[in-house]
């Protein structure tokens, strides 16, 4: 006997609401909501180092960067997510009332996780794709020096480029800005063996 559960589907503002008060975070898939796995030392480590980086190197241009706790608004795909980093340049546009949902990041950051790296290169790379003005997409591997890049060149026309090792340095398209691994992977042990 196959035990049928029945699926509910809640509203953006559902959704909104329930996350307001949730103990966790979760996604918003077309009216679903998933549980996002919580994240390793290492993947926070990763995400800090490049923030930490960014607005020393960027000072005096107009962009904004965001961590972890800002959703983002997908409206093609109904989706409300959670990208590790998300670069904006100007101002952000916001989703509805608050400031806790933008819209409109040129460049978006994921750090890789067993759970989710399927995930980060395949579907979540197309609903990101169709943001207006979404220039950049730089997936950090956290178990090892390995970092993929992802250039819009032209409309439905990405670049790939791979970067690998220790003495690597990412730079990136979308803004006049480089980070050398060592920087990245700044205090990030390999060796834990975190999932």
């Amino acid at each position: 006997m196959v035990l049928q559960i029945e699926k509910h589907y809640y509203t953006p503002e559902e959704y909104l609401e329930l996350e307001e008060k949730a103990e966790f975070k979760s996604e918003y898939v077309d009216g679903e909501i998933i549980r996002m796995p919580g994240v390793t030392t290492n993947h926070n480590k990763i995400a800090l180092n490049f923030c930490r980086k960014f607005p020393l190197t960027v000072q005096g241009q107009d962009y904004e960067i965001y961590i972890g706790d800002v959703k983002l608004w997908i409206p093609r795909y109904h989706l409300f997510t959670y990208p590790d980093v998300m670069v904006v340049k100007g101002e952000p546009i916001y989703e509805g009332t608050n400031t806790t949902v933008i819209t409109n990041p040129i460049l978006i950051i994921e750090v890789l996780s067993n759970s989710t790296k399927n995930y980060d290169r395949t579907d979540k790379f197309k609903y990101y794709r169709s943001i207006p003005g979404f220039l950049e997409y730089i997936m950090i591997d956290q178990y090892t020096f390995s970092v993929e890049q992802f250039a819009k060149k032209a409309e439905g026309e990405w670049i790939f480029r791979e970067y690998e090792g220790k003495d690597a340095v990412l730079v990136l398209n979308s803004i006049d800005f480089q980070i050398s691994f060592h920087d990245i992977y700044a205090r990030v042990n390999f060796e834990l063996n975190e999932s």
